[in-house]
């Protein structure tokens, strides 16, 4: 354990600082949709992309968009591959301890469960996209966690017969749901998390200064909350 945090110091430190390049990387994983996915051009899309051009061009940064599978993309961050994660990633405690984190852009959010069936053993074997606060919880239900790569994979999962129930945000759940569709909600919806927000190096401070005056920005104007409804729907929470 000493030498896992010696090491992950050792990358920060040697990340250097975001603004001292003209170019800050935006990294995402870019198979979450709404959030963030691959459009047909090719390139990113999603909330994050709308929100995280438009936080640029409000703090004036010139920004690019890099795309990270989602298992390694922490280590990435402190590695200096990019200089961002804006990729649905909820604030947490534990990920405080190597990250920094802006302020959230989306507020708490509920996660929930899908299946092929409105009663699923939720204490059975429960998909869940790895790294994720919902692992975490599926890990300390008393359920048997099995974790994917991706959010595709975990629903593939209780399609063939791997897994009772998938376990992630809400928003992201939707889309596979679909009236007289294979996959339906069962159980009850859990908060968890402190929203979302954008993670940094621990070194950037001025970096997420500039992210923090934009988020406040379109907060107060309303802006945030109207992206938020055009991508997750009216029902979505807001601030």
């Amino acid at each position: 354990m000493k030498k896992l945090i010696l090491t992950v110091a050792a990358l920060a430190l040697s990340a250097g600082t975001a603004l001292a390049g003209d170019v800050v990387r935006m990294g995402t994983e870019g198979a979450y949709p709404p959030y963030n996915f691959i459009n047909d051009k090719g390139e990113v899309d999603g909330f994050e992309r709308e929100l995280g051009d438009t936080l640029c061009a409000k703090a004036a940064l010139k920004c690019e968009w890099v795309t990270n599978e989602w298992d390694s993309i922490i280590p990435n961050l402190l590695s200096g591959n990019y200089d961002t994660i804006i990729a649905g990633m909820s604030i947490t405690d534990e990920r405080k301890q190597t990250i920094d984190f802006s302020d959230n852009y989306n507020p708490p959010a509920a996660s929930a469960y899908v299946a092929t069936k409105a009663d699923a053993d939720l204490k059975g074997v429960v998909a869940a996209q790895v790294g994720t606060i919902q692992a975490d919880y599926v890990a300390k239900s008393g359920a048997t966690l099995l974790e994917f790569p991706t959010l595709d994979d975990t629903i593939a999962a209780v399609k063939n017969g791997e897994a009772d129930a998938v376990f992630a945000d809400k928003d992201a759940l939707k889309p596979f749901v679909t009236e007289g569709g294979e996959i339906m909600w069962t159980g009850s919806d859990v908060p968890l998390g402190g929203g979302i927000g954008i993670g940094l190096r621990k070194s950037d401070t001025e970096l997420k200064a500039k992210f923090n005056t934009a988020i406040a920005a379109m907060k107060a104007d309303g802006s945030l909350n109207a992206m938020i409804k055009k991508w997750f729907g009216d029902d979505a929470p807001v601030f």
